[in-house]
């Protein structure tokens, strides 16, 4: 062979062919299956500065070994604390920080640390104030993406978390995980101080800010203080008038979304809270508590002026305006002013004419539906007030109150006139009357007398 003569390169053997390739020719197609299943997987990653062939090969294999199992769901990296599994050991690491309490990355700012940066990074923006991602539908601006994919099911309406138990849907899996606590009972926080368990974290803590007696918010209006930020927010709307919340029956509106859904209950009369003493229903889970005090006997509220104790916390207020005086709520008809606003309801029916309550078996209307009540009870001969001295029925607390005054001497009423005093208010209306009558006379002979004097 001429020396000069170049020297053929070996042919390399066409894909798939047999035959033994070079090393190079090896190591080239290694990379192209490597592109091939990155691609497969529309996995691309993007370095700055060039590699080596090798480092890069190094480095796209492993991940080639974790992308694939987005697609065959394999979890190789087990917690040993609670069993939980992960894709990636970046995963696991981050996981097991919230068993080991570790937070590595802290804020230079106020010191606050996280478990990991990226909740760091999002943390920092409340510093900087910066909101990159904006609604398109209301305009509110968030700090991060996650927030503003949640808030738009505000919009659209989704509830993509459903629970397997009963079929209902939530917006945000948080909800979803504390509805599915309902079912299983589970309330795994704990108060150290009392003992009290709770289904959200949230809930724990700020029940323990009960036992610190700590209220870190304050209104900027009124400088009340509060110890969670629901509170405050609906505070607030005392000042501002705020009513956000709308029914779509009546048009009412509300501060307070818990108003809004038992309001609602008087348009679908929905009673969900039962009593199982006497098995009558309520609308609100308060109403029934102070419904069984009625069985119990039991009045934890206290009148700090004269002792008397009453089993809801409206009734004490309510009475202890008898003592202050006050009257805050007044008649635009005519002024007179009232210590409730239901009685102030009842009165202006007297203005209106208006009698609501009506009697379903002879008709009879009534302005108050304890009247009513009193009413039925007459035709069904219901005599459900006992006198323990002589052993006489009532079909009113009123009827049986007038009875035992027979027995203990009692006359509240007093005639101003003479000192007089009467166990009833008409027997005191029907005595004042005989003092106006002698007035009137009196007042008739004295005419008489003047005009009989000037005719003489």
């Amino acid at each position: 062979m001429n020396p000069e003569t170049p020297i053929p390169p070996p042919s390399s053997p066409l894909p798939g062919s047999p035959g033994r390739a070079s090393p190079g020719s090896a190591l080239l197609q290694g990379m192209k299956r490597l592109s091939v299943l990155l691609v497969d997987c529309r996995k691309t990653t993007g370095s700055p500065g060039r590699a080596s062939p090798g480092s890069a090969l190094q480095q796209g294999m492993k991940k080639s070994k974790i992308y694939p199992r987005t697609h065959t769901q394999e979890k190789p990296y087990h917690c040993f604390v609670c069993e939980k599994s992960f894709s990636t050991s970046q995963g696991i690491k981050l996981h097991q920080r919230t068993h080991t309490g570790e937070k590595p990355y802290h804020c230079s700012d106020c010191g606050k640390s996280f478990a990991q940066l990226g909740n760091l990074k999002t943390h920092q923006l409340r510093h900087t104030g910066e909101k990159s991602f904006s609604c398109d539908q209301c305009g509110k601006r968030f700090t991060e993406s996650r927030s503003l994919t949640v808030h738009q099911r505000i919009h659209t309406g989704a509830k993509p978390f459903h629970c397997t138990d009963c079929g209902m849907s939530f917006a945000y899996s948080g909800s979803l995980k504390t509805h599915q606590q309902t079912h299983t009972g589970e309330k795994p926080y704990h108060c150290s101080d009392c003992g009290k368990s709770f289904a959200q974290l949230g809930n724990l803590k700020t029940h323990q800010l009960r036992h610190t007696g700590e209220k870190p918010l304050s209104c900027d209006q009124c400088g009340r203080r509060f110890t969670e930020s629901g509170a405050l927010t609906v505070h607030q709307r005392i000042h501002t008038g705020a009513k956000p919340f709308h029914c779509t029956d009546c048009g009412k509106s509300f501060f307070q979304l818990g108003n809004l859904k038992i309001h609602l209950r008087t348009h679908t009369q929905e009673k969900p809270y039962h009593c199982l003493v006497c098995e009558k229903s309520f609308t609100t889970s308060q109403g029934i508590k102070e419904h069984q005090r009625t069985h119990t006997g039991e009045k934890p509220y206290h009148c700090s002026h004269c002792g008397k104790s009453f089993a809801s916390l409206r009734n004490l207020i309510k009475h202890q305006r008898i003592h202050t005086g006050e009257k805050p709520y007044s008649c635009d008809q005519c002024g007179k002013r009232f210590t409730s606003s239901y009685s102030l309801k009842e009165h202006q029916r007297t203005h209106t004419g208006e009698k609501p309550y009506h009697c379903s078996d002879c008709g009879k209307s009534f302005t108050q539906s304890s009247n009513l009540k009193t009413h039925q009870r007459r035709h069904l001969g219901q005599k459900l007030h006992h006198c323990s001295d002589c052993g006489s029925n009532f079909s009113t607390s009123r009827g049986l109150e007038l009875n035992q005054r027979t027995h203990t001497g009692e006359k509240p009423y007093y005639c101003f006139s003479c000192s007089k005093s009467f166990a009833r208010l008409g027997g005191l209306i029907v005595h004042q009357r005989t003092h106006t009558q002698a007035r009137s006379l009196l007042a008739v002979i004295s005419v008489g007398r003047d005009s009989h004097s000037q005719h003489t």
